[in-house]
């Protein structure tokens, strides 16, 4: 505790998430303030911003229109419940939410469900594709497949359909989970940049997993189309597709996780976008609200919103929260549409594409820079893990980086990079040199 500088509170109290909690408190990174790309550190220090917040800042930092939003709404009404109840926040946003829905009109995705983070909104998505497949007359749909490799919260539904190891082993999960193998292939695809050539054909196995368990078992398949915890995993040409097909065919319902995809990390406003594939469900959070007040969303498809609409009046799925359609998150969630849309964030990293993918791919050839992985505005930089310490190397890597001015998130010895939509192409630039001087330091 002797190094905490004597501006800093006490951080004995703070049960970290997903923190080495003494090894920070012992050397605490503090943040104090943040404006338009740049953190500002306890110590006076401007922190460019290399990973939007935790993948969520997409419009930048300290945007006037979203704080006034949220003063307005708590000055008016600072909490209505929605439980029998409604307030005009929660229907306007979820009707602007529905009209920029993945897929747009045609995918009818313009039913919205709205939770309070990415986590909640996985298990209320998990549990919408179990109520559906039971109104349908499936009742034996009870099983759920996720993939290895994936993040989906933390919830006992996410962290059962996840597939991160260390998420799973301490705790029990759901029974009648399966899951695919995940797409990583660095022997034939590294160093690509967007969609890798090779592996399509691992969709084919969630062929496998309906032969296994039977498809009448089977009731949803959820899938990251990028999957960003684990290291930036980018789907191989066609797999979507293959993945959808195969869905379709077997009567189980497709769910894509796009809490980090979502609202123009890859230059459409939603993967389902991008990649032109069509899923059934669509979790959503992050960006939902520039990250400024908690908020998670839930897309369905018309069609699984009015399976549950029949039979006797009552309430139709037994499911909520109650923070759902919190007034002042959807005050946020307002404001921060408004500027999406006028400053074409959700499409910026269209254009910024080429650049980033330039940029970090000349980090290539430094030491121990095993493969380098490119979509959007999206990089994973993989090194070469140490022999006796797997995930240091990409830690320290993390630590200079923040010295110098630069914040970065690592996931083992995977460097993940995710600006904010705002980020200018000099801004690019100086990430990849920081972080390759960086890499440099600590070969």
């Amino acid at each position: 505790m002797s190094q905490i500088r004597p501006n800093t509170p006490s951080l004995d109290a703070f049960w970290m998430p997903f923190t080495a909690n003494r090894q920070f408190k012992a050397a605490p990174r503090i943040l104090v303030s943040a404006e338009g790309m740049h953190y500002t550190s306890d110590d006076g220090r401007r922190i460019l911003d290399g990973t939007a917040g935790l993948w969520c800042v997409n419009a930048g930092h300290g945007r006037r229109d979203i704080a006034d939003a949220v003063a307005r709404q708590l000055a008016s009404l600072d909490f209505a419940p929605t439980f029998q109840m409604g307030h005009p926040g929660a229907f306007d946003f979820a009707e602007r939410l529905a009209a920029i829905a993945p897929g747009g009109p045609e995918a009818g995705l313009d039913r919205v469900f709205l939770a309070n983070s990415g986590s909640e909104a996985v298990d209320t998505a998990l549990k919408i594709a179990l109520a559906y497949q039971r109104a349908i007359g499936q009742g034996t749909r009870t099983r759920l497949i996720g993939r290895e490799r994936g993040y989906h919260g933390v919830g006992f539904g996410g962290i059962s359909v996840g597939g991160i190891v260390s998420n799973r082993r301490a705790f029990p999960q759901l029974p009648g989970i399966d899951h695919l193998r995940h797409t990583h292939d660095p022997a034939r695809n590294a160093f690509a940049k967007g969609q890798p050539e090779h592996g399509a054909e691992l969709a084919d196995d969630l062929e496998r997993l309906v032969a296994l368990h039977g498809a009448e078992t089977i009731a949803a398949c959820i899938v990251e189309p990028v999957a960003g915890s684990t290291g930036v995993l980018i789907p191989p040409r066609g797999y979507l597709e293959r993945l959808r097909e195969i869905c379709t065919r077997h009567g189980i319902l497709l769910i894509f996780d796009e809490v980090i995809t979502g609202f123009g990390r890859l230059g459409a406003p939603f993967a389902a976008d991008y990649f032109g594939v069509v899923p059934d469900l669509v979790t959503a959070a992050k960006g939902i609200t520039n990250g400024t007040v908690p908020m998670g969303a839930v897309f369905a498809r018309r069609a699984v919103h009015d399976a549950l609409m029949q039979g006797p009046e009552g309430i139709e799925l037994f499911h909520g929260y109650t923070y759902s359609g919190h007034p002042v998150a959807c005050a946020a969630g307002l404001a921060t549409l408004d500027i999406y849309a006028r400053e074409g964030l959700l499409t910026r990293a269209a254009d910024l594409a080429e650049d980033w993918a330039v940029a970090m791919h000349d980090l290539r050839g430094r030491a121990h820079v095993c493969d380098i992985r490119t979509i959007g505005l999206v990089a994973g930089i993989e090194l070469t893990p140490r022999a006796d310490a797997p995930g240091k190397r990409a830690y320290e890597v993390f630590t200079d980086c923040f010295r110098r001015g630069l914040l970065i998130r690592v996931t083992g010895d995977i460097i993940a990079l995710s600006p904010p939509l705002t980020v200018e192409r000099e801004q690019i630039r100086e990430m990849a040199e920081i972080v390759g001087a960086a890499i440099d330091r600590v070969a």
